[in-house]
């Protein structure tokens, strides 16, 4: 069992060093807002949130 723990101490290590791109952060972004507007608005579309971030892109 140590043998274990000592492996999944070393990939949470390893995790952390992990920088994400922007391109990860910006689908990551989407994912958050697509997922928190859904919540409140069962309305709200990926496509929608994709829509949107594209003119935000835009400013």
């Amino acid at each position: 069992m140590s043998g274990t723990k000592d492996s999944l101490s070393r990939l949470i290590e390893l995790a952390r060093e992990v920088k994400p791109t922007a391109q990860q952060k910006e689908e990551q972004r989407r994912s958050f807002v697509y997922g928190n507007t859904g919540i409140e608005n069962d309305a709200i579309t990926r496509h929608m949130v994709e829509e949107q971030a594209a003119v935000r892109q835009d400013d």
